[in-house]
């Protein structure tokens, strides 16, 4: 087995992908690895290139949103720059998860016991269930809708549904004209697997319409270098719809038949054959107009063709037919 490994590893290709634009990537990261800005006024962001999480500074002490791992450590450190900067608090004393998952909570346990961890109720449960130390449960939730009032600031923290993750939520800061909606609109980039690895489709679908009847200017993303406009948001809905209409042209024109006469008996070789041709038509037109304009369109289009046309025919019915 060993040898089969290496040799697989030696004879290894890997493909070449178009270029990625310099308007997909945000600014340079220090030299520990991370970068933090100004939002607005007391709101800031603080990325590795990779994930992003946010912070207020206020008269309560910090409240952080999200504490990705991969920025560790240097979620302190960028509370810190910005507290000496400042002449406030570095102390954090309130934490809010956008959702449970371990690449965005973490690096919760950094900030100890004597943190309040806010999210919401599904957030809680998921967390009890999955009981990581890394990501200690919720001491407060919510159901729908919260308000939170830390310091003179207002937070106001929402569910739309399921979505990415059943739990995930948005935060809205409408002082700061701003929005936090992670893992559905990668600014500049296009999604990655199985539509940005969510788990309903359908809510994944609905909530950048969901996050645009929010007043805000700017957008936390939780992913990559850069925070996002309206413009990104409207953009990443254009290039979903695209892939839906190309999908459902595909479906409604492409002929299964030399495939399955190719496979025979073997039907699950038929069926896997037949939905990959149809997800790879679909993909092309869309990769050939986005290339340039998102990054890695050529190199995820395929996949996300595929897990949305998958929910296009299982959650919507497209294509069904019922036998005479």
């Amino acid at each position: 087995m060993t040898q089969q490994l290496a040799a697989a590893k030696t004879s290894l290709t890997l493909p070449d992908y178009a270029p990625v634009l310099p308007a997909a990537f945000g600014p340079a990261l220090n030299e520990q690895g991370y970068y933090v800005g100004r939002v607005e006024r007391n709101l800031y962001w603080v990325t590795d290139g990779v994930y992003q999480a946010a912070f207020l500074t206020t008269s309560d002490g910090v409240v952080l949103f999200d504490a990705p791992p991969t920025i560790g450590h240097n979620l302190q450190r960028a509370i810190d720059e910005i507290a000496q900067a400042n002449g406030v608090s570095n102390k954090v004393r309130y934490l809010v998860h956008t959702h449970h998952h371990a690449d965005h909570a973490g690096a919760s346990s950094l900030f100890g016991s004597d943190v309040i961890r806010i999210g919401h109720e599904e957030t809680r449960r998921l967390l009890l269930r999955d009981d990581d130390p890394a990501r200690p449960p919720l001491d407060e939730t919510f159901s729908d809708r919260r308000r939170l009032e830390i310091g003179g600031e207002r937070i106001e923290l929402a569910w739309h549904g399921p979505n990415h993750t059943p739990d995930n939520s948005v935060i809205h800061f409408p002082e700061h004209d701003a929005l936090m909606m992670v893992d559905i609109v990668n600014a500049g980039w296009v999604p990655v697997s199985v539509v940005n690895l969510s788990e309903d489709i359908r809510g994944y679908v609905a909530m950048p319409g969901a996050a645009l009847t929010y007043p805000w200017k700017t957008l936390i993303s939780g992913h990559l270098g850069r925070l996002a406009t309206r413009d990104d948001v409207a953009l990443h809905q254009q290039y979903m719809a695209d892939l839906d209409a190309s999908i459902r042209e595909a479906w409604a024109t492409f002929d299964p038949t030399p495939i399955f006469v190719q496979y025979g008996p073997n039907i699950w070789a038929g069926v896997r054959h037949y939905l990959d041709a149809v997800s790879r038509a679909a993909a092309q037109p869309v990769i050939k107009k986005y290339t340039g304009v998102l990054a890695a369109a050529d190199v995820y289009t395929p996949d996300v063709s595929f897990w949305l046309m998958e929910s296009i025919r299982l959650d919507l019915g497209y294509g069904s037919q019922v036998h005479p």
